[in-house]
C-alpha cells in the first residue's frame, strides 16, 4: 500500500537506549491520538485472541545531533507541520501535567529538544528531514 504521507521520529543520537524508546513511544502517541484514521483495526490471532490496533503505516526513525534537532524543529515550524516534541526536561517529570508545565516554562528558541515526531505530506517531511540518516 502506498501512502501520501510519511511518519517520522527524529531522536537525538546521544540518548541512552531506554530514553530513545521512551521518546519514540511518547511522541508517536501524539500522532496516534490526533490523526483520524491513522490507527487500524484490532488484531486477532488464529485462536481468537484480540489485540489492540496499531498505526497503519510505516514509521521511519532518524538520528540527529542537537544542532540537527533544532534545524528539524525550525523546518517543521516553517512548513506549518503538526508535530510532537520531547524535551530533555521531560525525563525528570512524572506525569502529563508536569510534562506540559516543563515545556510551557521554556521559550521555543530555548527548547532542549531530544525527540520530534511528525506526520505530513511525503514531500514536506522529506524537506524537513533533509540531510538526516535513518537511526541505526
Amino acid at each position: 500500500m502506498k501512502f501520501d504521507t510519511k511518519i517520522a521520529v527524529v531522536l537525538r543520537e546521544d540518548l541512552a537506549t531506554w530514553q530513545k524508546l521512551n521518546v519514540t513511544a511518547f511522541t508517536i502517541s501524539g500522532i496516534a491520538g490526533t490523526v483520524e484514521g491513522i490507527v487500524g483495526e484490532n488484531y486477532e490471532d488464529a485462536s481468537g485472541n484480540v489485540y489492540l490496533p496499531m498505526i497503519i503505516q510505516p514509521i521511519m526513525i532518524f538520528a540527529a545531533d542537537a544542532a540537527q534537532m533544532r534545524t528539524v524543529y525550525e523546518r517543521a515550524m516553517a512548513q506549518e507541520a503538526r508535530f510532537a516534541i520531547y524535551t530533555e526536561e521531560l525525563f525528570s517529570t512524572g506525569h502529563d501535567e508536569a510534562n506540559r508545565a516543563a515545556v510551557k516554562a521554556v521559550a521555543a528558541e530555548d527548547l532542549n529538544l531530544v525527540g520530534i515526531a511528525l506526520r505530513a505530506d511525503k514531500k514536506a517531511v522529506d524537506k524537513i528531514l533533509k540531510g538526516l540518516s535513518l537511526h541505526k
